[in-house]
């Protein structure tokens, strides 16, 4: 049985394609996958993402299990702030990435992906187990969230005509608690668009609400609903990972070119010592983005050629709606990673070529 979110039923009726996503019926496309993308880059669009994961960690010890289980130095954090981090296995693959919210220097929230959270609940509580953490507190709290994500140049005139908080006051990566619609919610300026824009969490009983009133105070926008579809052509323009296609338990943050979150100054995380070592010996393999100079469209899986020798595989692709052309992430061997290097992309029964990028695909 699939997982539904809290508006599982307006998707419905908003005559959205549903698919299996991770476990979750969720809504892939609306109107189709190029208007809701480009709705987006050039007004706004409206996200359901109520299906990602939300674990809280609490107590006097809270910040030290943290820093433990993430990459990332979380000690830099003050109240109100994001960071964008990941977990990972003492071989340095990855469990997850997440964003971690502090509220306190007590109580933090981290935001993971949807179909990870149990595996991450249940890994965070092993490590809780195994290590010397007194007075910290786990709870797996994703049923009492829902989660929607504004996004597009749009985003702020429209939030802005449902709350009263200062949304000028809300610096990228960090966030408020305050109202929107009547309906209490933590008010975050992130996203995974690389447009400016807010990720809404609250109540899941206010969630038909918050959204019917966000589509209405949008619609002389043009907001549009919109689909995983277009979160995925969007994030990939960005050079976004995607956690089981540029992150896996085989490939580390360092490999997916993450290595701004990985704080190897850090004296001790799970992962350190992999991660040092792929450092100091050198990537085998790394992440590039590839532009096609031909027509075509490359996906996930399909193997990258240096004239007659495979030097990688795409981890993700897709022809980009802003760029109109096939766009690709590929892990590469990092003799041939570096910008303007011509390849090839095996695409069914011939070559495509493409040439090494500059990324993000689109500067915004």
């Amino acid at each position: 049985m699939l997982k539904k979110t809290p508006l599982h039923r307006l998707h419905k009726e908003l005559g959205a394609r549903l698919v299996d996503f991770g476990g979750w019926e969720m809504p892939v496309q609306y109107r189709g996958v190029l208007e809701e993308h480009l709705a987006t880059r050039n007004a706004a669009g409206l996200f359901d993402v109520s299906h990602m994961g939300e674990i809280e960690v609490s107590g006097e010890g809270a910040l030290a299990f943290i820093q433990e289980v993430t990459v990332n130095d979380a000690s830099v954090l003050a109240n109100g702030q994001v960071q964008y981090s990941a977990f990972c296995y003492p071989h340095g693959g990855t469990v997850d990435d997440v964003t971690l919210y502090r509220f306190a220097p007590d109580h933090y929230l981290f935001c993971v992906n949807a179909s990870n959270t149990e595996k991450d609940f249940a890994w965070l509580e092993q490590v809780l187990e195994e290590g010397a953490f007194p007075g910290v507190k786990l709870r797996n709290v994703s049923d009492e969230f829902a989660q929607l994500a504004l996004q597009g140049p749009a985003a702020t005139a429209i939030l802005g005509r449902l709350t009263d908080t200062s949304l000028e006051k809300i610096a990228y990566y960090h966030f408020f608690e305050g109202l929107v619609a009547g309906v209490p919610a933590i008010i975050s300026r992130t996203g995974y668009t690389g447009e400016d824009g807010f990720e809404l969490y609250f109540a899941p009983a206010a969630a038909e609400a918050v959204w019917r009133a966000l589509l209405a105070a949008g619609a002389s926008d043009g907001l549009l609903p919109v689909g995983l579809g277009a979160r995925d052509t969007l994030r990939l323009e960005m050079k976004y990972a995607l956690y089981g296609h540029e992150l896996s338990p085989e490939i580390s943050p360092l490999e997916a070119g993450l290595g701004w979150i990985v704080k190897l100054d850090k004296p001790s995380f799970i992962g350190r010592e992999a991660l040092l070592k792929q450092k100091e010996t050198g990537l085998r393999r790394r992440l590039a983005a590839l532009v096609l100079t031909e027509a075509g469209v490359p996906r996930a899986g399909y193997p990258v050629y240096a004239g007659e020798e495979l030097v990688g595989e795409v981890t993700s692709g897709t022809m980009s709606p802003s760029l109109r052309v096939g766009i690709a992430l590929a892990l590469l061997q990092p003799s041939q990673a570096a910008i303007g290097t011509p390849l090839q992309i095996g695409i069914r029964h011939r070559r495509v070529s493409a040439r090494v990028a500059k990324t993000p695909f689109i500067r915004k």
